[in-house]
């Protein structure tokens, strides 16, 4: 292909220097004409050869190249392939192994201690032994049986024998403490009710409670109603808000002796600790 290539590009060059000569004339052709003629035919030629030379290596070595890329890249791509297939095995045989070896045992053990539970709980502990075989075996566990039993009833025997005899002594009963005395405390009247004082306590703890007494109770009913709340007269003691004083009281006294005669406020006031 290469050399009928060259023949018609040298035809086709020589072609316009042969029609060139034939107008001048054919008669006026010498022999130097002649071969100047043919060496420029051999010098295009020459050019011609050296173009298509190098244009048909250029070519074939861009294809080349693009062919040994193609098949550069096919071979990567088989050899990819190959990589990830066996990384691939080794990764499911990891995974196989790693079920085989952890998560079953794992996983059987979790069944097995659920089972137990189960049957500990439903009370068939009974399903989690392995029995015995039917035979000679049977009747040697049966005998090793009772032989036991045998012995066991013995030593629980000679043990009752041994025992000592229950003592008959009757412990005495246990004292009751002695029960507080409540005091008597009266009803509260009604509000509409005629010689009757509304008497507050201001506690400790800042609570203030009120009662309505009649102004002829006793006067030890203060006290009486002071322990009732929860401040025992021993810790605690009574005064009067302004002008302050403790409250003096008697055993015959009524509220109204003892100045109470209005509505009125009273401190619980602790006792200062005596030497």
């Amino acid at each position: 292909m290469a050399a009928r290539a060259v023949v018609g590009l040298f035809l086709l060059g020589a072609l316009p220097l042969l029609c060139l000569e034939l107008r001048r004339g054919i008669p006026d052709l010498g022999i130097k004409d002649i071969i100047l003629l043919c060496g420029r035919i051999f010098l295009l030629l020459a050019l011609l050869t050296l173009i298509i030379s190098v244009t048909t290596s250029w070519l074939n070595s861009h294809k080349s190249s693009q062919v040994y890329l193609k098949e550069e890249e096919e071979k990567n791509e088989k050899r990819q392939k190959l990589v990830r297939k066996k990384q691939q095995e080794a990764q499911g045989e990891k995974a196989s192994r790693y079920i085989e070896n952890v998560l079953k045992p794992h996983q059987e053990m979790k069944l097995k201690k659920l089972e137990e539970r189960f049957y500990q709980m439903t009370g068939e502990t009974w399903k989690l032994s392995n029995g015995h075989k039917l035979g000679g075996d049977e009747d040697v566990v049966l005998e090793n049986q009772s032989q036991t039993s045998f012995e066991t009833s013995n030593r629980e025997a000679a043990k009752r024998r041994n025992l000592p005899k229950p003592s008959t002594k009757v412990s005495p009963p246990a004292k009751q403490p002695a029960q507080e005395k409540v005091p008597h405390f009266p009803e509260e009247p009604p509000a509409t009710a005629e010689e009757v004082v509304t008497v507050a306590l201001r506690c400790p703890s800042g609570n203030v409670l009120r009662r309505r007494f009649f102004k002829s109770c006793s006067s030890q009913v203060l006290f009486d109603w002071m322990m009732k709340i929860g401040y025992h007269t021993s810790l605690y003691s009574l005064s009067t808000s302004f002008p302050r004083r403790p409250l003096e009281v008697e055993g015959g006294w009524s509220l109204q002796d003892i100045g109470i005669t209005v509505d009125t406020v009273l401190n619980v006031e602790e006792r200062e600790p005596s030497n």
